[in-house]
């Protein structure tokens, strides 16, 4: 890999997101709808962040009358389509959680790229409906997640052919499909702070291994940066895992929201890589030149975000505890 390109993508994802240093969290809106007797619910609504926010505009069925906080849709219940305008410009995705009288809980995801969801009487969704609702998340968790991309980018600085790096992206993406998938149908679980504290130092030992590997010293990382990029996909995977849990997984559609979701993100960690290949390429072209230190500059820029990252989570393990 060229490292002048990747020294000046390491700069340019540093400034973009130098604002937002968690930046992979996904502001999620809550609507939960308790029914108190039959054809009748009882509306709320939950939502994050600043007092000035409001939740995304609901409309229910035509034959539904809506009066917040009480909804009415009479002996025909609570079917068809239910649309949330707006919902991409201030929430990522809005979770409706449908409690009924003698039946389980039923909770559908939507998202600003698909923020209408056709009820039916049985509740299960049709696959189609699935898709739409978690392939986009996964690629914005993907693509907001600037700890998982910079781990992807400092794999490159180890990575010294296209082959190997074909072996090695494959690796990280089955082992953090592995612990997404054990997570997120519960047979492992694990506190997302320490999740989050463990990526960040895990960017930090990558940002070292490449500092070694340019001084000429013996690194494994570079000749086996597949091995490397395996087991801290592992982890890496429950942070994505944590994501979904935020988000909530409907469980008669586990399996397939689990499949779309993690679809979304590797279209995002593919494009990104092909993004980071491009430019290599138009750097060649161009034959443009960056100043020496800007190689070793956007590496310690790597191990000191991330070592920043390592000491907030830490601290704020602490201070909870």
């Amino acid at each position: 890999m060229s490292s002048k390109i990747l020294s000046s993508l390491v700069v340019l994802v540093i400034c973009i997101f130098s604002v937002k240093l968690f930046a992979h969290e996904t502001p999620i809106a809550l609507l939960t709808l308790n029914e108190q007797q039959a054809g009748e619910f009882q509306v709320e609504w939950t939502y994050a962040s600043s007092k000035n926010d409001v939740p995304p505009t609901a409309v229910f069925p035509a034959h539904c009358n809506y009066q917040y906080p009480k909804l009415s849709c009479g002996e025909k219940g609570l079917v068809g389509k239910i649309n949330l305008l707006k919902l991409g410009e201030k929430y990522s995705a809005a979770v409706i959680q449908i409690s009924k009288k003698g039946t389980t809980n039923k909770a559908y995801t939507l998202t600003g790229a698909n923020p209408s969801i056709m009820l039916t009487a049985s509740g299960v969704l049709p696959f189609t409906e699935v898709m739409k609702s978690y392939v986009p998340l996964g690629f914005e968790h993907i693509m907001l997640g600037i700890d998982h991309l910079l781990f992807v980018l400092g794999l490159l600085f180890l990575v010294n052919n296209r082959w190997m790096l074909v072996k090695t992206i494959t690796s990280f993406t089955i082992a953090h499909s592995i612990t997404l998938a054990v997570a997120s149908f519960g047979w492992v679980g694990v506190p997302e702070k320490p999740v989050n504290a463990a990526i960040a130092l895990s960017i930090v030992f990558i940002a070292v291994e490449i500092l070694r590997l340019r001084r000429g010293q013996r690194c494994l990382s570079a000749k086996y940066p597949w091995a490397i990029a395996f087991g801290f996909g592992l982890l890496h995977g429950f942070g994505f895992a944590s994501a979904l849990t935020d988000i909530g997984l409907p469980p008669e559609n586990l399996p397939a929201a689990l499949l779309f979701f993690n679809m979304g993100v590797e279209i995002g960690q593919v494009g990104f890589v092909l993004l980071v290949l491009a430019l290599i390429e138009s750097h060649k072209a161009l034959k443009a030149n960056l100043p020496r230190w800007a190689e070793t500059a956007s590496i310690y820029s790597i191990g000191s975000i991330a070592a920043f990252w390592f000491v907030s989570s830490i601290s704020m393990l602490v201070t909870r505890v």
